[in-house]
């Protein structure tokens, strides 16, 4: 069976999509099947460039740059992406009607017209999978007004990307009922959970030494991922106010994104003391890093209506590292961590009932031996790429 992943996502990148899509594609070839991975690139100088890294074919086409840009750069450069990926993949003499299945990872929203000539060549299926629903959560945030121009444009391309699928994977039971009002009746929508892949392209080399920092001899609470405005990171650096001076507690955080600089600074402000900041790293380091902290922070503004559960915390679990929560009402997300003892959970957003919790964690800590065997435990229960494989490749048939 030959595969077609399109996807935005892809390493050298070094955010959770790309890890994921990367684990897909391998999981896949072993499992017996070829793997093309069809990329835009705004970093090469050619129009497109073919590769092969453990054995995915991988065809990287030169897209406007949408990563690190301003608001009104990157939806002109994703509006333009898929249309450039489309001349330059004929351009490349790549044959496209040799696939048997397509996956399109979403986001972004904007790969429909990608996916639909690539289905339309190869007259086979597309497997739409959906981490992200956009633009529903920017309404939600306030981001966007959902009876202005933007909204209406936004859902338009949203529309698009759900015609060219055939299935559609989405994270959680609990958006079920937004899929089944947006899309037709003749589509299967059916829950594909997250996934990473067990340990084995990592290293034991991390570039942040936190014995080095002033961080030193104190729990640890860290952040790893997109630091954006649907995470609402804002309350921890609250809580860190709460705790300057604690030489008992401190908090990490490691990536980027649009709300990184105003965090930043907010922190600078309040002369904290007990808070770092570092650049994203490889994620082959981020194994490294976790086994220098005691607990991972999960994030999710709480204006969200729609269910999600993030990248970050299934590496936390990989890692038998448990987690600190902070999410929007009714996330799937609270049950899970409930019912199987892997952290704790606060949805209604209060900082001094954050305190409570960190003080609990301080006393009680939740960082032992069997704490981390139930963390890797649902990890390989309820998010493993062998199973998604196999659910895709199903969808498939």
């Amino acid at each position: 069976m030959k595969i077609a992943i399109i996807t935005d996502s892809f390493p050298p990148l070094n955010n959770s999509g790309a890890v994921q899509v990367m684990d897909l594609a391998l999981e896949f070839i072993r499992q017996g099947m070829q793997v093309t991975v069809i990329t835009p690139s705004s970093e090469i100088i050619v129009n497109f460039l073919i590769e092969s890294i453990e054995n995915i074919q991988i065809i990287r086409l030169k897209s406007p740059k949408i990563r690190g840009v301003s608001y009104i750069r990157r939806v002109i450069g994703e509006l333009l992406m898929p249309f450039s990926m489309i001349y330059n993949l004929k351009r490349s003499s790549t044959s496209i009607n040799q696939f048997d299945g397509i996956i399109t990872y979403a986001p972004s929203i904007f790969l429909g017209p990608v996916a639909k000539k690539i289905k339309k060549n190869s007259q086979c299926k597309n497997y739409l999978i959906i981490r992200d629903i956009f633009p529903q959560w920017a309404v939600d945030l306030g981001l966007i007004s959902h009876n202005r121009l933007p909204y209406f444009f936004f859902k338009l391309i949203e529309k698009n990307l759900y015609s060219t699928a055939d299935v559609i994977g989405i994270q959680t039971l609990a958006n079920m009922p937004y899929f089944k009002k947006e899309v037709s009746s003749n589509l299967t929508i059916e829950v594909l959970q997250n996934w990473l892949s067990k340990e084995g392209r990592g290293t034991s080399y991390c570039s942040i030494k936190i014995d080095d920092t002033k961080l030193n001899r104190r729990t640890i609470f860290v952040y790893a991922g997109n630091i954006g405005d649907a995470q609402g990171l804002e309350i921890f650096i609250d809580l860190a106010n709460k705790f300057s001076g604690n030489s008992k507690v401190g908090f990490l955080f490691v990536g980027r994104g649009s709300a990184e600089r105003r965090l930043r600074i907010d922190a600078d402000k309040r002369k904290l003391d007990n808070i770092l900041f570092y650049n994203e790293i490889n994620h082959k380091e981020i194994s490294a890093l976790y086994e220098q902290c005691s607990y991972g922070i999960i994030s999710l503004d709480k204006r969200h209506k729609t269910h999600n559960i993030p990248g970050k915390f299934l590496s936390y679990m990989r890692s038998g590292l448990p987690v600190l929560a902070v999410i929007n009402k009714n996330n799937d997300l609270e049950k899970i961590i409930k019912d199987n003892g892997v952290g704790r959970v606060v949805t209604n957003h209060s900082v001094n009932l954050l305190v409570d919790v960190v003080n609990e964690l301080l006393n009680k800590p939740l960082n032992d031996y069997n704490t981390k065997i139930r963390c890797q435990k649902l990890h390989k229960e309820l998010f493993s790429t062998e199973k998604v494989v196999k659910q895709i490749a199903h969808g498939l048939d």
